[in-house]
Order: structure tokens, then C-alpha cells, then sequence
């Protein structure tokens, strides 16, 4: 078992290309991990190790690998780059002391390492940045360093300087005094960060103010303590392909990245009552002698091994024979195995302890973001919930082979659990299966991953706009059911009235029957017609909604009066009520929050209207950025997403709530209704 001091845990942040991988492959065999880099594109690195990954040559799930340096061990999770991935990278955030954001600087600040740097400062990391790809030729280091101060504040510092065109690197805090640099004097980003660091400390800052000459090694509480309050982002330059700067940036994560004991605390909280709204922050120990809280920040299905669990310890010792609880399970399990993880490879360990990631598989109960815990008491202590981003790209899907309906279920089941930003749902009215996740890409490799994994052929459309049906106006209908077969026949007559009910209201029905005109035994089947069209649907093939129903008068027979002739009377009597109570059809609007740059504001406006959307009101949420809140038909939305990363350069994103039904516009009813074929409902 390690110990808590001794480890050093990071995440790599950064857009797609940037070089995480790479970066990761090459600090493993630096340390000598691994015997020798594998390639990306060769599909043979230690963390994308996905088929998918390795065909499409970039991240698309967290993976964990580690090395170690002397008593040190170094865990490093990588994350997926696109945006379309955010909810696997997310889920890293809570797994670690200290977010890496990495940047191409051919490509400036791209919008997956500026949302890193937002996230991390949201969930209290320690931030560091790495500059990759120095060794690139006309590349402006200068303006790209002025440009993430200018974004992200002057506390971004070099803690080192490319040198020799990009050849090596020149440490600017521990050897001061080091030659000449491709940019800026070494002497001055020492000072600079000297000085940024003392700031935190009072007795620091009087010392250096007297001429004091501080030495590096002195300054490492108060190096911690301005990580951990975001006063500090130290920037590192490197080159993963040509290894400049790779020693360096090795050195400082063991010498300066915090420990479990030196970042901040993870994010627990104690559910009073079991309710979020009655969080309190708790502090975990780090201690191993405790008991045990650890949190699942990934899941994977294992053909083999079933649920593997990957899950970062804060508190306590975890061996192959402990019994845990599962969140608030009242009944523990035992671990069977517990295993080291290094990319997809599984070592089994004897014990593991606070800060260490590990891996147990068949606890069929796990779930991502639990707890597991082994005390009962500890039942109601949860992770602050990640704000992953919200589902607004869908696609509904269909088996291609009959007979497949609940293979689909349950590979959609699994790809559910291995996936914190895919949500599957089953549309009641429509019956349609819908997948939701972050866009096109997410969906289109949950499409791939269950044809190539799982041998499951699906085809898969735009999800149906849940349209409904109703009335604006009273009117009555009438339908006297007569059937003869030759034996006992049908007989059942039904007259009811029809009212419009305010929005959102629903469906009410009355019995105004007086002197058993309609024996009170038949009234359920009459009920249980009109219901029929509320399901079916009467001139479009949506439901109908906010209508209230009486029935008032009807006949019978003494004996072809039969509960499916009063069900049938009830239908039809209700369909011509609908005929002539003017009915509409309504459409879905939906309630829009866009988070766009300022420059887009206009464009991003007019794209609403032009979607027959209102802007309602807007607001500023951090520099450069503003939020608008709209109101559009969802039926208007489909290629949203597409058009909104075209227009702010991927920067925009957008959540939406289903709002109110409104009446669509008449052209919209009248397709509706053209395409609308009742089938023939005659019994």
C-alpha cells in the first residue's frame, strides 16, 4: 500500500490533437513504465486501447495509467478532447488533486482545454498548464502565452522556458540562473513567480520585501497554497513527440504537483435525511486506519469480468476480503479482486489505501459517481453531483432483425453505465427507443460500438416531435353502434358533450346519465373508448389532451347491450364530437439557454428567430461570454446544435427544458394532418 504523500495524481485536460495521449505514452516510458512509446497512430498506446479509439486515432473514454519515481507514484488519467466526449472527461475532475490543461500552439486556446480550465476552477483543482508541440516550426510562443494570461488570468506563469528553437527546455524556479531562452529572460519569470507565490503568505511577502533572497526549496508550502487557491497556474512548455521539456515536467509533478494531503479536499457531502438540499460539506481524513470512503468515477462491462469498477480512495484500506456498501445498499458486498490499473491492463494488489486508484470488479450494484463505504453510517455521504452537460442531440433506433428488442435493451443498458453523458429513454407515446447524448459524434460512435462490440444492426432516425391533439371549442357528438351477425348482435348508443380544458389540465370525464339510460355498468367501457382516441389520436395521430368529456344520454338493448358495443359507441361519438369542436394540433415548445462569446450574440439571436424562436431575456456569465434564454418550437431544433458550433467555433452550448404546448402554425397542421392515415376502426 502506498503512502498518501507519496502519490501525485493528475488529469490531462485539452482539446482533440492536442497530445494527451502522446504526452501520457511518453511520460510512462520516460519512467520506465513501459519498455518503449507506443504510437497513436499504430493503435498501440497504453490508454487508448478501445478498438474505436484505435481506428479513429483519438480518445473517446477516461483511461487510467501510473508510473512511479523513486517512492513516488504518479497516477495520470487521460481524457477524451472532442466535446461531443465531455461527460468521460468530466468524470475525471473528481478523481484527482490536479488538472493538466494541455495546449497546440498552432492552434491557440481551442474550446475543450477553455472549458477544462472553467471546469477545474469550478470543482477547486490545483491547474497547471502545458504548453505541447514546442518543437513546431513558426510557432509564436509569446503571444500565446500573453493570450492564456489575458484569458485565464496573470496568474499563468512559466515555471520554464523553451529553448534552442524548441530543443529543451530552461527551468525558471529551481535553477534560475540558466542560460539563454528562445523568449523572455529567465531571471524575470523566476521573479515573477516568486513574487506571486509570497503574496499568499504574510511572513513571506515581509521577507522578500526586505531584500531577502528566498530560496525554491523554502517556498513549497506557500507553492501549495497558492496552487490550491488558483493565485498560481504554473505553464510548462514541452514536446511529447521530440521528449523536450518531458523531464522537466516529470520533475515537477513530483516535486511540486500536491499530494492528496496538500490539494484540496475532495468534494464530499453528507445527504441529511438522504436530500441534496440539505448537503453539508465533509472532509474526509486520508488516513488508512479509517473507515473506507472511495468513489467510482468509471465504469466499464467486461464480456469476462462484468462491471468493472475504477475508483479513487480517499479514506481507509480496501483489500481483496472487505465488505463495502454500495452507496445507501443496506447490504455490503465483498470484493473479490482488487487490481492496479495501468490503460486496459488489470494487476491484482493485495491492499490499497487513501489517494490510490484502483479497480474491483463484480459488484453488480455499482453504479457511476457511488460511494463506497464500509460503515452504515456513512450511507448518506455522497459526491457533489458533476454538472455534466445536458443530452440535446437524439436519435431514436430500431433493430434491423426481429426478434432483437431486448438484445437492444440490454446493450443500450450497458453502453448507459459505461457512459456518464448517454441517456436512453422510452418514449410512451411515440413507443420509440431514444438514445440522448452531446452531438452527432457521442451518438455516432454509440452506433459503431454496438454494431462492432455488440453484432447489433439498428437503424436510427430523428427522434418523433411529440405533437398532441386538442379543442377549442364545446361541441357534441352522437354514435348508436348496431351490429347483427346472425347470432346475439351489438347495440349501444352514446350522446356526449365536449369542453376545452385549460393547458395542461389533462383529461376529465363526466357522468351526467340520468334514469340508467346508459346502465352505470357500461359507463367504464364508454369511458374506455374515448380513451382509445386520446392514445390514437382523432385528425393528426398524436395524443389528445386538455379535453373534458360528458356523457349525458345513450340507449341500450336488454340483450345486444354489451360492453364492447359502449366502447365502440364511446369512440366514435367522441371522434365526431372532435370534428366539430374545431380541433388543433399543438407543438412542443421548449425553454433554450445559450451560452455563446459576446461577438456571436447577433447571429446566434437571429438563428433563434429564424426558428421561429423569441429571445427573452440575456445575461452575462464570465468575461467574454453571455448567456441568451429563449423560447422555440422543439420541432425547429434538430440541426440547432450543428449550426451553433458552426457559428461560435465550437465556443456555444445550450440546454433546453420542455416549456408549454402551443398551436402550431396552420401549414404544420395541415402537413400533420395530410399524412395522417385513421385506420379503419369498423368492428
Amino acid at each position: 500500500m502506498l503512502v498518501a504523500d507519496n502519490l501525485r495524481t493528475l488529469a490531462m485536460f485539452g482539446h482533440a490533437g492536442s497530445g494527451k495521449t502522446t504526452l501520457i505514452e511518453n511520460l510512462l516510458a520516460l519512467a520506465g513504465a513501459i519498455p518503449v512509446a507506443g504510437s497513436v497512430e499504430k493503435g498501440t498506446t497504453v490508454c487508448d486501447y478501445d478498438p474505436l479509439e484505435k481506428e479513429h486515432q483519438h480518445t473517446a473514454k477516461l483511461a487510467a495509467a501510473y508510473l512511479d519515481q523513486g517512492d513516488v507514484r504518479v497516477q495520470l488519467l487521460d481524457t477524451p478532447g472532442f466535446p461531443d466526449f465531455a461527460g468521460q472527461a468530466m468524470a475525471a475532475l473528481d478523481a484527482v488533486e490536479t488538472a493538466a490543461i494541455l495546449f497546440n500552439p498552432q492552434n491557440g486556446i481551442e474550446i475543450s482545454a477553455s472549458r477544462a480550465m472553467l471546469w477545474a476552477q469550478t470543482r477547486k483543482l490545483c491547474r497547471i498548464v502545458v504548453v505541447n508541440r514546442i518543437d513546431v516550426d513558426r510557432l509564436n510562443l509569446p503571444e500565446l502565452l500573453e493570450s492564456l494570461q489575458s484569458a485565464f488570468g496573470r496568474e499563468c506563469l512559466p515555471i520554464n522556458l523553451p529553448a534552442e528553437g524548441g530543443k529543451k527546455v530552461v527551468d525558471c524556479f529551481f535553477n534560475f540562473t540558466a542560460g539563454p531562452t528562445d523568449f523572455g529572460s529567465v531571471e524575470d519569470a523566476h521573479r515573477a513567480i516568486v513574487e506571486q507565490i509570497v503574496e499568499v503568505d504574510e511572513a513571506l511577502t515581509e521577507r522578500y520585501l526586505s531584500g531577502e533572497e528566498i530560496a525554491p526549496d523554502l517556498l513549497h508550502d506557500a507553492f501549495e497554497q497558492a496552487l490550491r487557491e488558483g493565485h498560481l497556474i504554473p505553464v510548462l512548455f514541452t514536446s511529447a513527440r521530440s521528449g523536450a521539456g518531458l523531464r522537466e515536467l516529470l520533475d515537477f509533478i513530483v516535486r511540486l504537483a500536491p499530494s492528496p494531503l496538500e490539494g484540496n479536499p475532495p468534494l464530499f457531502e453528507k445527504w441529511l435525511g438522504g436530500q441534496a438540499e440539505s448537503a453539508e460539506p465533509l472532509n474526509v481524513s486520508h488516513l488508512p486506519d479509517e473507515h473506507v470512503i472511495a468513489h467510482v468515477f468509471k465504469l466499464e462491462v467486461d464480456a469476462y469480468l462484468g462491471k468493472i469498477a475504477t475508483l479513487r480512495i480517499l479514506q481507509g484500506t480496501i483489500t481483496p476480503d472487505s465488505m463495502l456498501y454500495v452507496g445507501d445498499a443496506r447490504k455490503p458486498c465483498r470484493v473479490a479482486h482488487l487490481f492496479s490499473v495501468q490503460g486496459k491492463q488489470l494487476t491484482a494488489i493485495n491492499s490499497a489505501g487513501p489517494g490510490e486508484i484502483c479497480a474491483i470488479t463484480k459488484l453488480e450494484d455499482v453504479v457511476f459517481d457511488a460511494v463506497l463505504h464500509d460503515a452504515q453510517e456513512d450511507a448518506q455521504i455522497h459526491f457533489r453531483p458533476l454538472p455534466i452537460p445536458h443530452a440535446v442531440y437524439g436519435l431514436a433506433v430500431r433493430v434491423k432483425r426481429r426478434g432483437e428488442e431486448q438484445k437492444l435493451a440490454e446493450v443500450l443498458h450497458r453502453l448507459a453505465i459505461e457512459d456518464p453523458g448517454l441517456y436512453v429513454e422510452s418514449d410512451p407515446t411515440t413507443h420509440e427507443v431514444v438514445i440522448r447524448g452531446q452531438g452527432e459524434m457521442h451518438l455516432g460512435r454509440v452506433l459503431e460500438r454496438m454494431s462492432a462490440q455488440y453484432k447489433l444492426e439498428v437503424d436510427s432516425h430523428a427522434p418523433t416531435i411529440p405533437y398532441r391533439e386538442t379543442i377549442t371549442h364545446t361541441a357534441e357528438g352522437h354514435c348508436r353502434h348496431k351490429k347483427q351477425s346472425g347470432g346475439a348482435g351489438q347495440f349501444g348508443e352514446v350522446f356526449l358533450r365536449v369542453a376545452p380544458l385549460a393547458r395542461g389540465e389533462g383529461f376529465r370525464f363526466k357522468n351526467e346519465i340520468k334514469g340508467g339510460s346508459i346502465p352505470g355498468v357500461f359507463i367504464p367501457a364508454v369511458e374506455k373508448g374515448v380513451r382509445e382516441v386520446l392514445v390514437s389520436g382523432a385528425i393528426a395521430g398524436f395524443p389528445v389532451q386538455d379535453v373534458e368529456v360528458t356523457v349525458y344520454d345513450g340507449k341500450t338493448h336488454p340483450v345486444d347491450g354489451k360492453e364492447i358495443a359502449f366502447v365502440t359507441a364511446g369512440r366514435k361519438a367522441f371522434l365526431d364530437a372532435m370534428k366539430s369542436a374545431r380541433p388543433v394540433v399543438l407543438e412542443p415548445l421548449v425553454d433554450l439557454e445559450i451560452s455563446v462569446p459576446d461577438s456571436a450574440y447577433g447571429d446566434v439571436s437571429g438563428e433563434v428567430s429564424v426558428r421561429r424562436g423569441q429571445v427573452t431575456t440575456t445575461g452575462n456569465t464570465r468575461a467574454g461570454m453571455i448567456v441568451i434564454n429563449a423560447r422555440a418550437p422543439l420541432s425547429e431544433l434538430a440541426d440547432f446544435q450543428s449550426r451553433l458550433k458552426s457559428i461560435t467555433g465550437g465556443q456555444g452550448s445550450y440546454t433546453l427544458q420542455l416549456s408549454e404546448y402551443e398551436a402550431a402554425p396552420l401549414n404544420v397542421q395541415q402537413q400533420l394532418m395530410a399524412a395522417f392515415k385513421p385506420q379503419d376502426e369498423e368492428l
